[in-house]
């Protein structure tokens, strides 16, 4: 019988060499410290590559697919601090956008596209509530009143006088009956 699973395998390494270099030229095309993200109409850029000049950190530039250069695009200037920059765009329609940063001393720290969805992504609204006044009794049966000894006995004997009964049928019904 003919065993297949080296060819498979030798498949699998030619196909995962393939397409490590296009991995590697995504990432490259991405720059190291860009990362790019939408929420709703809003797309933001975050970087860490660029430093302070005159006061200025650079300029993020987000382009559509008709637009060729970072002068056509929206700019919007970065803020931040030496650890982090960024900048952000609101209103922006759905489709297909270039986002390219630009550091106040001219190098590019990063180009990446992002796709803007029609539907908005949900956003979660946190809104306090009072908590409950007595709060619940774990082990008591979740119950947040204490109705006392009286009514605690009196549900004991309820279940006691179930079990007494059931107890009893089960055994008057497995005796034979006599006639």
């Amino acid at each position: 019988m003919r065993n297949s699973s080296p060819v498979l395998r030798s498949g699998l390494t030619v196909a995962v060499a393939a397409a490590l270099p296009l991995a590697l030229a995504s990432a490259a095309v991405a720059g190291p410290g860009i990362s790019v993200s939408t929420t709703g109409s809003t797309v933001s850029v975050t970087t860490s590559s660029c430093t302070q000049i005159n006061g200025s950190w650079g300029t993020a530039s987000l382009l559509t697919s008709s637009q060729g250069s970072f002068a056509q695009g929206r700019q919007v200037t970065l803020s931040g601090t030496s650890t982090s920059q960024s900048a952000a765009w609101s209103s922006v329609t759905p489709g297909t956008y270039t986002v390219i940063v630009i550091c106040s001393d001219g190098t590019t720290a990063g180009t990446q596209s992002v796709v803007v969805s029609t539907a908005p992504s949900p956003s979660r609204s946190v809104t306090p509530s009072a908590s409950p006044s007595g709060g619940v009794m774990g082990g008591v049966g979740g119950s947040s009143t204490d109705y006392g000894t009286v009514t605690l006995v009196a549900g004991g004997t309820l279940v006691a006088s179930g079990l007494l009964g059931t107890a009893w049928y089960l055994r008057r019904r497995n005796k034979p009956h006599r006639l």
